[in-house]
Parts: structure tokens; C-alpha cells; sequence
């Protein structure tokens, strides 16, 4: 069973589309206590960080996610600002963020990008995997991924980056430390990469 997490951000119906039309069970918990007993976890987001982490924290699903992530290591897949939120910081706020995987969200340097408009990096792009995962099974890496966003997920630990994508610099497009996993793009919004991804993570 995949758990939704519907804290007020993220195009959680679009989400929950597909997997209906994949025919593969799935639920949106309005609570914290609806992830209880979780298969896999999919935290979508949109927005600012500092926005983000606060409405994360309003709903109280934090605490709940910490000690279901952190403690029983159900699977949790974060999309777009869902993704940014798991590192330990952001330049865009000032609150901390979830701290799953170690790192900093930082602006997209302009300065690299040679075409206007430069930011947001808005579009397709195709990606580069850089370490096997069964997230990736099947996945076109030319066609790519739908992208909306200004600020980039930044690590040390390049064990911890799964894919990258060209926009002016390398930047990091999807993430994994565990069962922890991130992806800067929007795979409701992917056509067939997006579906196929959405389901390899209900397959993990």
C-alpha cells in the first residue's frame, strides 16, 4: 500500500491518478496517523522550503514520518520541493529541514546559464544515472523528466546521488541514502517515465 502524505502541498491527486490507472493500491492520509502500517511513503511538494518544512510541521506529520522513516525504514520517496526538503538546509529559508540525507538546497547559479529565461529550470531534460537502482528500471534516460524548480539538492556524498541533469551545471535530479528517495522532477507531469518511475517505487 502506498501512503500519500496530503500536508497542504504537492499535486497529490495526479499522483493518486496513476495509480489507479496502474491498478496498484494506494491511500492519502490527512493525518499522521494514517501512515501507520505504511508499505511505502510519497511526499510530494510545491513551493518555497522555509513554506514547505512550516505546513510539514502544522500538520504534525513530522514527528510521525521521522519515527516511520528513521525508526521502521519504510520507503519514502519525496518529489520536487518533497525532495529539497530532505536535506539538512535550504538558501531559500531559514528553518531546517527533514535531515534524511545530508546535504544543502542552494539557488541554481544563473551565471552557468547561457539562454533566457534562465530560472526556474522549467521543462523537459533528460538525465543521467549515475548509480543502479530498481527506482530507475526502465526508465528512457534521453527523454527525461519534467522539471519545475530554482533551487538544486547539493551533497558531498556523491554515493548519494542516483541521477543528474544538465542545466547550466550538473545538478543532482534524484537522491537515495537507504530507503530514502528524492527526485527533483514531477513524474505525475512525465508522461511514461513518470508512471514507470512511480511504479518501480511502488515495486521496491
Amino acid at each position: 500500500m502506498i501512503t500519500i502524505i496530503n500536508y497542504g502541498s504537492g499535486n497529490i491527486k495526479a499522483i493518486g491518478n496513476i495509480y489507479e490507472r496502474l491498478n496498484i493500491p494506494f491511500k492519502i492520509a490527512n493525518i499522521p496517523e494514517e501512515i501507520k502500517n505504511s508499505e511505502k511513503l510519497l511526499l510530494p511538494g510545491v513551493g518555497a522550503f522555509d513554506e514547505t518544512i512550516s505546513m510539514l510541521d502544522e500538520s504534525g506529520f513530522r514527528k510521525a514520518l521521522d519515527h516511520e522513516v528513521l525508526v521502521n525504514k519504510i520507503p519514502v520517496l519525496g518529489i520536487c520541493v518533497g525532495m529539497q526538503i530532505l536535506a539538512q538546509k535550504s538558501e531559500e529559508g531559514n528553518l531546517p529541514g527533514l535531515g534524511w540525507i545530508e546535504g544543502e538546497v542552494k539557488k541554481i547559479d544563473k551565471s552557468t546559464l547561457l539562454h533566457k529565461p534562465k530560472l526556474p529550470h522549467l521543462g523537459w531534460n533528460s538525465i543521467e544515472i549515475k548509480r543502479e537502482s530498481d527506482l530507475f528500471t526502465g526508465i528512457n534516460e534521453e527523454d527525461g523528466f519534467y522539471f519545475l524548480h530554482s533551487y538544486h539538492f547539493v551533497t558531498d556524498h556523491k554515493e548519494n546521488v542516483l541521477a543528474t541533469t544538465f542545466y547550466g551545471s550538473e545538478l543532482a535530479s534524484a537522491v537515495n541514502r537507504d530507503n530514502v528517495f528524492g527526485v527533483q522532477f514531477h513524474p505525475e507531469k512525465s508522461h511514461q517515465n513518470g508512471i514507470q518511475l512511480l511504479k518501480n517505487f511502488a515495486e521496491l
